[in-house]
């Protein structure tokens, strides 16, 4: 049964392929499974039939048969579970890699999204210029860890995996930022995540909503 979730109508990110349902995107992609993609617009988002979804009245999701699932780690987790290609078959090398992906939800985007909420809804707040600097520093160091254990390797651990989509679709974050800049190691990583093909053909799937919306 072809698995379908859904998106922004109107997607917030410009077309830079930010918003979550990219990652899932790009995970069916890499694992060659068809999906449909149901359009939502912030109405359709708060409203009972998608709320019965998401609780928390966002996007994706994921339908399959009988399945309905939400937030992006779990429904990629549940893809690479599913599917050859984003999990190791060792069973070390696939809990390492599960790891990864939660180093990248739990551990790397907190900082990175407080960062964008700073510089994009805390301007006018008196206090943001004291602010703005103590959470840049939360994610250089971060981002100095991570260029730290990656070193001169291609993927976090071996050959790519769920770990490595989760960890690049989260850097992707700070592309605009300039802080990934500052560490070459990590912007190479996230330029071999993005010159994927199955990254590619998420990424033009995304945009071609965006265009479409952006002439309606």
């Amino acid at each position: 049964m072809t698995p379908t979730i859904t998106a922004f109508e109107r997607s917030p990110d410009g077309g830079k392929g930010l918003a979550r349902d990219m990652r899932v995107r790009w995970a069916l992609e890499e694992v060659g499974q068809p999906y449909d993609v149901r359009l939502l617009s912030f109405k359709a988002m708060k409203e009972p039939a998608h709320l019965a979804l998401h609780p928390f009245g966002q996007i994706p999701t994921y339908e399959e048969g009988g399945l309905a699932l939400f937030e992006s780690g779990a429904i990629v987790f549940h893809i690479a579970a599913r599917h050859a290609g984003l999990l190791p078959d060792d069973a070390n090398a696939r809990a390492r890699a599960i790891t990864w992906m939660f180093a990248a939800l739990s551990t790397m985007e907190p900082p990175i999204v407080d960062l964008a909420i700073a510089r994009f809804l805390e301007r006018d707040e008196a206090w943001y210029e004291q602010r703005l600097p103590l959470v840049e520093d939360r994610v250089r160091n971060r981002l100095g860890q991570l260029s730290l254990r990656l070193g001169d390797a291609d993927w976090l651990d071996g050959p790519f995996s769920v770990g490595d989509l989760m960890m690049a679709s989260v850097l992707l974050r700070l592309k605009a930022s300039g802080l990934l800049d500052q560490y070459p190691n990590l912007s190479a990583y996230v330029a071999r995540g993005e010159a994927r093909p199955a990254y590619k053909r998420a990424f033009e799937a995304q945009l071609a909503v965006f265009t479409a919306a952006s002439w309606t």
